[in-house]
This record gives structure tokens, sequence and C-alpha cells, in this order.
């Protein structure tokens, strides 16, 4: 997961004989794009078209369906640029520069300060930086923390936020084998989505973008992935891990959990329960399969043996150099402050959230949806705007606004029934946890049962119409308390023990953040830059051969096929989560069974890389990360290439099915640069 300004040359000339010039990373850097929506994609046309996975544009397909147009299930295919769906709220990023800011942030925070007085000094120039570019080159501007704050770099990128839907296929032949293949291999999965990006009512001129390689890869290829993967543990101290291990993602599988159980029995009530609850109910399913995977990983003595060895190989070194001996005493900080944060944690959690987001609102545990989001956000960035833009919380400042308003005025459909159950079931979370006399728990109960509580807040409020929060949004905290709204009551009143909590949560994370870059100065220091920082949901540069592995004995093969696809199917009698679309089954003659369908490869995958291109030695797409096999999901905290593999669909499998089952030569056309 190496950075684009710092990438991996030496290892690739070493290793594969093989140097990108600038050009050549400069060209995939900029074909590539970020979706707010949590994942990767590409430019793939001259006109605006961008690929990503079905489960990243999943969250478009939810908000632009109804009960007569189910596209999540049934998919899609404009034929025409004017049959294109404009998404509600969708964001695409693409990187245009990158900027080292290091020395600017630091010299913001001066020697023998307070924690809370250095995060505050820190973040106010780190608002600065992002005020002054953005006002400079008109560009989204973001300073990105790398090595746990060892180094900070600003990106510049360029926005599209008119987003239409191209293409997307059927549920079931892009989630092919559903739950019980998830993160498994041999796969079948037509997991793909395309978009177009618009300006100015027109399709988008992009001079970078991928050529198309109808044929796709081969065994043995070396192969490419450029993608913004999420967040990675690689860096953190074996104590941090060790809390990570036995506290944080035991809490995390409990949530998802939950959660999964509920809306599973929800969405079998009805098939319209079922299309409401559906992609926020795959999300739970992938995060609890994910974090067992997870946890697995770091129960395995052998793994924990090989990160504690990686820990005492650095201790050891920086231990055995004069001038860094001192930065040993940094993991005792570190240790100390998350102790500390342990104790902070429950609160937080549930009035804020412990699981980092890397882009985009993540809300608190006890108020779960759509419009406690729209409360909060109304409530803070009315709170925010009255502060000076430096001492504002990120997603509030200047630099930020136009994602902010794109997320706080989206016209996505909200449906009462589905906020009273989220909402009712988070409540009863909250007050489970700390007890029904907990006095915040009494105040967001107001007196009334849980579902009581929700159903009083979810009728009561004025949120659901845009217009209602685009006015709100122009006036003062007065104007909100005026407005006598029972979600955003709720919101005002929750504000400030959250916000007590979060200042407790950053003056620790501060004290961590100090010790880290303290070890990752030592750490350059002796390795230089041979190491790559932990993935931040920023671009990065993977690389890997296609090749399968051993498993239980038997080798996996590299690739799987249309007809592997088909004889799943026969092996199943054609029954859920197996069974095929129609138009797979009538298209069936029509294909040729060889054609190659998804494929592995050992790149350096995490979640955030769905959706990325991979691509050839001559910058061609040949595939799309859309998964990893369940022994990748070691790689949040350790790398190895031993069995873990990226799942890729294959540019052949997409061109075939494109041709031969959807009847979208047009857009197979524009993919191969026919038109």
């Amino acid at each position: 997961m190496w950075l684009f300004n710092s990438p991996p040359l030496k290892q690739l000339k070493e290793k594969y004989q093989f140097e990108p010039t600038p050009q050549w990373l400069e060209h995939l850097q900029k074909s590539s794009v970020r979706f707010n929506s949590g994942g990767s994609g590409s430019f793939i046309s001259p006109n605006g078209l961008a690929i990503t996975n079905h489960h990243v544009g999943a969250d478009t397909l939810q908000k632009i369906s109804n009960e007569q147009h189910n596209y999540l299930r049934d998919g899609f295919y404009a034929k025409s640029q004017a049959d294109e769906i404009k998404s509600t709220d969708l964001e695409l990023n693409v990187l245009v520069s990158i900027e080292d800011v290091t020395a600017r942030v630091n010299a913001a925070v001066k020697p023998g300060i307070s924690p809370d007085e250095a995060g505050n000094a820190r973040g106010s120039a780190i608002a600065q930086i992002e005020k002054e570019s953005k006002e400079k080159t008109g560009l989204r501007s973001d300073v990105v923390t790398l090595y746990q704050g060892g180094v900070y770099n600003l990106y510049r990128y360029k926005r599209y936020d008119d987003v239409r839907l191209v293409f997307a296929p059927e549920q079931q032949i892009a989630f092919y084998g559903g739950d019980p293949d998830n993160f498994e291999y041999p796969r079948f999965d037509l997991d793909i989505c395309i978009f177009r990006v618009y300006e100015n009512g027109q399709p988008a001129k992009i001079d970078d973008y991928l050529k198309w390689n109808s044929k796709g890869p081969n065994d043995g290829d070396l192969t490419f992935v450029s993608g913004s993967p999420g967040r990675t543990d690689r860096q953190l101290t074996v104590d941090e891990l060790a809390d990570t291990r036995d506290r944080d993602v035991p809490n995390l599988l409990g949530m998802f959990n939950r959660r999964e159980v509920l809306l599973n029995a929800w969405s079998q009530r009805s098939f319209e329960n079922a299309r409401r609850a559906r992609e926020d109910f795959f999300g739970d399913q992938n995060n609890r399969k994910r974090y067992d995977g997870y946890i697995a990983a770091l129960l395995d003595p052998e793994i924990w043996r090989a990160i504690e060895a990686r820990e005492k190989k650095l201790r050891d070194a920086i231990s055995g150099d004069a001038k860094l001996r001192s930065t040993i005493a940094a993991y005792d900080r570190i240790k100390k402050a998350q102790a500390e944060l342990v104790k902070i944690v429950p609160r937080y959690d549930y009035l804020e959230q412990e699981r980092r987001s890397t882009v985009g609102y993540r809300g608190p545990r006890a108020l779960y949806g759509s419009l406690f989001q729209y409360a909060r956000l109304l409530t803070r960035a009315i709170d925010e705007r009255a502060k000076p833009n430096g001492e504002r919380i990120p997603t509030f400042r200047d630099s930020a606004k136009e994602s902010l308003e794109l997320d706080l005025f989206s016209t996505s459909p909200v449906y009462d029934d589905y906020e009273i159950l989220r909402l009712t079931d988070s409540l009863t979370d909250f007050a489970e946890k700390f007890g029904a006399n907990d006095p915040m728990v009494k105040q967001a109960l107001a007196g009334k049962s849980p579902r009581a509580r929700a159903i009083e807040l979810v009728t009561g409020t004025k949120l659901k119409d845009v217009d209602f929060r685009k006015n709100l949004y122009t006036k003062d905290a007065a104007a909100l308390q005026a407005a006598h709204d029972p979600m955003l009551d709720l919101a005002r009143m929750i504000e400030a023990p959250a916000s007590d909590t979060r200042k407790a949560h950053k003056a620790q994370e501060e004290i961590k953040e100090q010790a880290y870059a303290e070890i990752a100065k030592a750490r350059f220091a002796i390795e230089g830059t041979s190491n790559y920082p932990d993935a931040t949901f920023t671009l990065r540069l993977s690389y890997g051969r296609v090749r399968g592995y051993e498993e239980d004995g038997k080798q996996v093969a590299p690739f799987t096929n249309f007809a592997g696809l088909y004889q799943r199917s026969a092996e199943h009698e054609n029954k859920e989560p197996f069974d095929l679309p129609q138009r797979w089954i009538d298209r069936k003659a029509a294909l040729n069974p060889e054609t190659q369908f998804n494929f592995v490869s050992d790149a350096d995958i995490i979640g955030g890389n769905s959706g990325s291109p991979v691509v050839n030695k001559a910058n061609e797409f040949v595939g799309i990360i859309f998964d990893g096999n369940i022994q990748s999901l070691v790689l949040d905290c350790i790398f190895t290439d031993k069995q873990a593999r990226a799942v890729s669909v294959d540019s052949a499998a997409i061109t075939e099915a494109l041709r031969k089952v959807y009847d979208a030569s047009a857009l197979a056309d524009e993919l191969e640069g026919k038109k």
C-alpha cells in the first residue's frame, strides 16, 4: 500500500525488472477515483465513465430505488445518456496532487504545552493549510496524517458530485453465492457498477482514463492495484493491538451481530422491508464476517508471535542507537494513553462512535438512523460555524463545506418504519449498556419506552423535508431551538456530553499521536522510507502477480470461468444463494464457457480497495478488485502473501457479459474505445 509520492521503484526493479515512469504513475493516479460511499474506482472512457463494484454502488442503487423500481436487486442499464439516473448524494474524488506539510504542522505545536493545547494547535494549523489550499486551487484539500503522526501530507482532489448511474447487474450475479461465499474462493461474481460523471450538465471530459483490455490478465502476470484502502493497524504497538483483540473487535462484533439479526428478522416480514434494509443488512453481514476473520488472525499464536517479533526488532534497533534510545519511552506513553481511552470509550462509542470514519458521517451507536444524522449535522454545522475555522471539527471546516452540504441536503428517501426500527434498537442498546437509570439514558428516552420514544421522534420531526434542512442550515442556534423539532432537540440535548467525551478522547489520542510520531522518526532513521504507512482511505499503489495458492493440501487455481459458474449453480440445484438470474440461464448458450470470470493475485489490499482497478504493465484495465479470500483478513495487522489473495472480476468477463447477457454492446463499445 505504497504512497504515490513514494512508490516502490527499487522493489519493483529488483523483483520484477520493471520500473514505472513518473508519467505512468501520474496517469494511473489521475485515472483512479475514490467513492465517498466507501470504495474505489477508475475512469474508463474519455466521456466520464467510472467503474466500481456493485457493492460500492449499492448505496446509490438503494437510494434511487423505490417500490416500483428495485435497481439494487434487478439491475439497470441506461441505453442512452438521457436515461442515466442521477445519484442523490454520491461524491467522487480524483487525487490531483500531494504536498508534504509536515514541517508546517509540527511547527504549530510548541514544546511543553499540554496534550489538549497541542491537539488544538495542530488542528488549527491543519485547518489553515486546508483553507488556503481550497481558496487558491478550488480543489478539495485534506491534510492526511501518515505514520500515526510522523508525516502530514496535503491531498488535493477534484470533486465530482453530479454522478449518474449507467449500468448495474442484478445483485444475485454481483454477489453470487451470498454470505456463504463472501471472503471465499473460488468465486463467480460480476461485482461491477458503472457510473458517468457530469460537469455543467454534460458528460465530463476526462484526460486520464484507463485503456480497456478485453483479454484480461494471464497466470503469473505482474499487476498493479490503485485504490483507497480504508484502514490497517500494522504500525500499532503490541499493547494497542492487544486492546484491539481483547476489547475493540469483540465490541464491534457485538454491534454488527445485533444489527444483522434485527435487519434479517425485519426483512423477512415483507419484500418491501427486504428492499429497504438490503444495503445495510449486507454491510452488517460483511462487517461481521470481516471482523470474525480479523479476530481469528489476532488470536492465532503464529501471527501474534510475528507481530511481537516485528515490534521487538524495531525496539532493539532503537535501543541500540544512543541517539534514538529515548524514543523507547514513547511505547509506555502509548500504553498509558490507551488505558485511559478504555475508561472513556464506552460513553464515547454511544455518543460519538469509536470506529473511526475515514470519510463521511458515522453516527453514535445510541442513535442509529438517517434522521438523527441530519439532526446532528445541522446542529454541529450551526454550532461550529460560529467558531474560528481552525477550532472546528474537521467535517465542518470551510474546506469541507461542499461535501458536508452534499450529505446534509441528500434527497435519499427516508422511511418512517425503517427509521423507527433502527432507532428503537439503538436506544434499547444504549439502555442495556448503561442501565435504565443512567441520567443520559433517561434524558434520551424522556420517560418513554425505546419504541415509544422512537415513534415520537421519527413522526414528530420535519427533517425528512430537504427544504426544511436547507432553511435551518442558513440560520443560527436560536433558530434551531425555536424550531421545536424533537429530533433536533435530542441532538442539542446530547451535544454537551458528547462534546465532553470527544475532548477527553482527543486528548488521549493526541498523546498517542505524539508518541507514534517519535517512533516514526526513529523508524525512518533506521529503515528509511522502505515501509509504507498504515492505510488512511487515501490513494495507494499495490502490486503482485496473478497466482493461485495451496489450501488444505490442494492447489487453488488462479482463475474461474463461466463454465464454473453454471457448474456451481447445478451443484446447488440453482437454489438460493446459488441461483442464477433468469437472463443468465437464457443466455448460457451465447457465452463462451472458457471466458475467465474471477481471478486472484497476491497484491496487498484491504477494505476500501473494493472497486480498485487492476492494471497490467501497459497500464491497461484488466480487472477490478471486489474481495479478498478468508486468508486475506490477516492483512489488517500484518502482510503475508503465502495464502492471502485479492479477488477480482476479469475484464474479459465484463466485456462478454455486457455484449452477450445484457445487450449492452453500445456500452462495451465505449469501454473498448470503439465510439
